[in-house]
């Protein structure tokens, strides 16, 4: 069994003739559309049919050959030919950034726009993203700084980014007189052996020493070119741009932040009853977040890793399973450790073909398996966006985590029914793992990102400041559920989201994802069947509307601090259970 994707779908390799025609082309492409939006053709229904499909094209060959680049880089950071065609396409990229405003320019000067879009089949099918790109022409560069910026920005942000994952993914820790890629050592946090668990933790800690410096330039520019760009767009803050990049209100996020900051007192019960189960007295030590506890401590071989999903997710539905098993046959998987490889974990939709690719880290652990789940739940909601057209399948960060996380929650669930106590202790524990990071870790970045970008108005952020304002973020959150004296104060490096020039707090989502995709999985519970077409639906819609729009579309108003209370107390009877298994008392 392959446990490498394969990437010859895409292209057969960097020399393949295709490939190279493909990235060569990308400029005159794109000089051919500008051209298209200056001649003097009128602004009717043919020209502007004739923009989108110049537009859709240029879109498809950047995600064709951007994939076959990023996707080789994300297991192989050494990779000589991908590494030698990186320049050439960031640079098409960012003209390509520049002709994506020119259209948004073009869109907002049309009088006429929705009598245009309403007048054919192809614009009216995407008249939201196309009213949207309108829109979006009130926060654009203004026109005469946009080029000297985006090239700019090669040589800045993009850089740094670059760099931060060259730094993550070949770095090498220290560790019991070998050296282990940084991916390996953070995958003994799950070890069954608690001395493992701590020197690797220590180890970690130590390897990011060696880092920390370049590291801190990479956040701290990073950040920096944010809020520049934020206040050339005409924004009043970084976090207003991303709420309106991602469709959601700041009304929002603010009441999901509300319910949650009360449950944190709750879900702290959890880490301390888990800190006893131990024998740790003074909160738990972040080494052991990852902890199993109970009887389920076994470990998974790939192939039965792949038939416990087959199975389980079968009986949610034949489609979900026939994804699943797709992927795993046709080597859409990278599956191990290794050097060169980045660590975590990713899904990566190929809409062109039809498929996605999955980037994990796996070793066997139940954590493994849910993170599977967990990335597959998002090629399931690629497959869905794969009947819209391709310019509706650009969905918001909090939307895109509905899917990954409904399986997580549906994996738990199943896997709970017929479990012994000490199993459903184990069980139980792996679900609230994820709570903990989505919730409680999740609102310690929220506030770490906001801290730095806030300080950073004052002065450049030395690691040693970052580390201490993450410590403190963990402080905020966590509360007495860590021990103070073995917290993670660098997982400002850890964590690739920060160093994201596009995707600014990506934190948030991952908490709307979780309680919105249990507020899901409760229908799901109630509707059974009947409710697997409205899913499938509400998926493939994710690009087509605000995120209060699509979903109030299924009944569910997220403007309501009650429904983020009634998600966050399933959550909450979790760690009841939890507890009370731990202390022997159910």
């Amino acid at each position: 069994m392959n446990r490498r994707w394969n990437l010859s779908p895409l292209y057969p390799g960097f020399d393949d003739p295709a490939f190279r025609e493909d990235l060569q082309s990308l400029q005159a492409d794109i000089a051919a559309f500008h051209a298209a939006l200056r001649e003097d053709a009128g602004n009717g229904k043919e020209k502007l049919e004739g923009l989108l499909a110049r537009y859709d094209a240029l879109s498809g060959k950047l995600d064709r050959v951007g994939s076959m680049i990023f996707l080789t880089l994300a297991v192989d950071a050494e990779n000589a030919a991908a590494n030698a065609c990186m320049t050439t396409y960031l640079r098409a990229g960012k003209d390509a950034e520049e002709a994506e405003t020119a259209f948004s320019r073009y869109l907002a000067s049309l009088p006429d726009l929705p009598e245009l879009l309403a007048s054919s089949p192809s614009l009216s099918a995407v008249a939201f993203a196309l009213s949207e790109m309108a829109e979006k022409a009130a926060h654009l560069l203004p026109p005469e700084m946009e080029k000297p910026i985006l090239t700019m920005q090669l040589s800045g942000g993009e850089a740094f980014s670059q760099l931060r994952d060259k730094l993550d993914s070949t770095l090498l820790v220290d560790y019991q007189e070998e050296q282990l890629p940084l991916s390996a050592i953070r995958a003994k946090a799950s070890d069954p052996d608690p001395d493992v668990r701590r020197s690797a933790y220590l180890a970690e800690l130590e390897g990011y020493r060696k880092i920390e410096l370049p590291m801190s330039y990479c956040l701290n520019a990073i950040k920096a070119e944010a809020v520049t760009l934020s206040r050339l767009k005409g924004y009043d803050s970084v976090l207003s741009m991303t709420l309106r990049d991602t469709r959601m209100s700041g009304d929002t996020l603010n009441v999901m932040w509300e319910a949650i900051t009360e449950a944190l007192p709750a879900l702290r019960r959890y880490l301390k009853a888990k800190a006893r189960l131990l024998g740790h007295r003074n909160g738990l030590p972040f080494y052991d977040l990852f902890a199993p506890v109970g009887r389920f401590s076994r470990t998974y071989s790939y192939e039965e890793a792949q038939k416990l999903l087959l199975d389980i997710f079968g009986s949610f539905a034949p489609e979900m399973r026939n994804l699943m098993a797709e992927a795993f046959s046709h080597a859409w998987i990278d599956v191990d450790p290794r050097p060169g490889k980045s660590g975590g974990a990713f899904c990566s939709g190929l809409y062109d073909l039809g498929e996605s690719r999955v980037m994990t880290n796996f070793t066997g652990s139940l954590s493994d398996i849910s993170t599977l789940a967990h990335e597959l739940g998002h090629a399931f909601n690629d497959r869905q966006l794969q009947k819209m057209p391709r310019l509706l399948t650009s969905i918001p960060m909090q939307l895109a985590e509905t899917a990954s996380t409904f399986n997580e929650v549906f994996l738990s669930a199943a896997m709970r029914k017929n479990a012994t106590p000490e199993e459903e202790l184990s069980l139980l524990d792996a679900g609230l793992q994820e709570s903990i990071q989505t919730l409680v870790d999740i609102r310690s970045r929220f506030l770490f990102e906001s801290d730095v970008i806030e300080a950073q108005a004052d002065h450049m952020l030395t690691s040693r400041e970052l580390c201490d304002r993450m410590l403190k973020a963990q402080d905020a959150t966590y509360g007495d559920g860590l021990d103070p004296d073995f917290r993670h104060p660098y997982m400002w490096a850890c964590k690739s989201h920060y160093y994201s020039t596009g995707l600014h707090f990506y934190n948030f989502p991952y908490a709307f994802g979780t309680l919105f995709a249990r507020g899901l999985y409760e229908r799901w519970c109630r509707e059974g069947a009947d409710f697997v077409p409205v899913y499938c639906s509400l998926l493939a819609r994710f690009g087509s509307g605000s995120v209060e729009e699509i979903t109030r579309s299924v009944g569910i108003d997220v403007t309501r601090k009650d429904f983020w209370q009634q998600a966050v107390s399933g959550i909450l009877s979790d760690v009841e259970r939890f507890c009370l298994l731990a202390e022997g008392q159910a």
